[in-house]
């Protein structure tokens, strides 16, 4: 039952991420049914693997949420790491390079950004690899210490990384940056109620966030193109 149940809060997952993205992005590049089945179906192998690795009650609500949060970061990190490091596109089209580029220069070395791709992902594996043994070694911790001290990792990283590609082209913006740490924050602590394990509240902690903002962004503000699209007709 756990595995069926597994796959329908990955299919949940993936429907969401791929809904406010094509409804974000179809009125400037078109629909196309593979563009949006990709989060769906990568989205409900990982809510697979998810529960196979970490063997989730799913019985309780409790674990549903988590298990659901960590689909959603863990998709969204594959699916950037691909777009921005990976696939090869004419980024003409964009205000903002969805490629990986330097002050809106367009790193076009395929060894280059392999490279940096390869120390961004060694860099996540080392975080997560670190708050694990944190937990097995340390001393039992308060969960309101654990969101403090880590709650909000995610969201720096994600702040960081937003404004090292944003901040060139549109400008640096304070309210942005803080934005994702401090929701990261928040949901941490909702998270730190329904688990106790560190990483699982920090990933999670992440993958709401990233929800929030993109479905915030996306249907609060219409008449509005999504940033990569500035400038564009409505």
């Amino acid at each position: 039952m756990n595995i069926g149940v597994a796959l329908a809060i990955g299919l949940l997952a993936g429907a969401h991420t791929a809904t406010w993205g094509m409804y974000k992005d179809c009125p400037y590049e078109g629909f196309t049914y593979q563009k949006y089945l990709r989060s769906i179906f990568l989205s409900a192998l990982l809510g697979v693997g998810w529960q196979l690795v970490g063997g989730f009650d799913l019985s309780l609500a409790s674990s549903r949420i988590v298990l659901f949060g960590l689909t959603y970061v863990t998709e969204r990190g594959l699916v950037e790491l691909y777009k921005g490091f990976l696939r090869e596109e004419d980024q003409s089209k964009y205000f903002i390079p969805m490629q990986f580029h330097v002050m809106g220069r367009v790193i076009h070395s395929r060894a280059t950004r392999w490279s940096v791709a390869a120390v961004w992902t060694a860099a996540v594996i080392f975080i997560a690899w670190m708050l694990r043994t944190w937990q097995q070694a340390g001393p039992h911790l308060s969960p309101w210490l654990v969101v403090l001290t880590i709650g909000s990792i995610g969201g720096w990283l994600s702040a960081f990384g937003g404004a090292f590609k944003d901040a060139p082209i549109e400008g640096f913006e304070t309210f942005k940056f803080f934005r994702s740490p401090t929701i990261a924050l928040m949901w941490s602590a909702f998270i730190a109620h329904l688990s106790t394990d560190y990483l699982y509240i920090s990933l999670c902690g992440l993958g709401f966030t990233v929800a929030t903002i993109e479905t915030y962004k996306t249907f609060f503000f219409p008449n509005k193109p999504r940033g990569k699209f500035a400038g564009m007709p409505v």
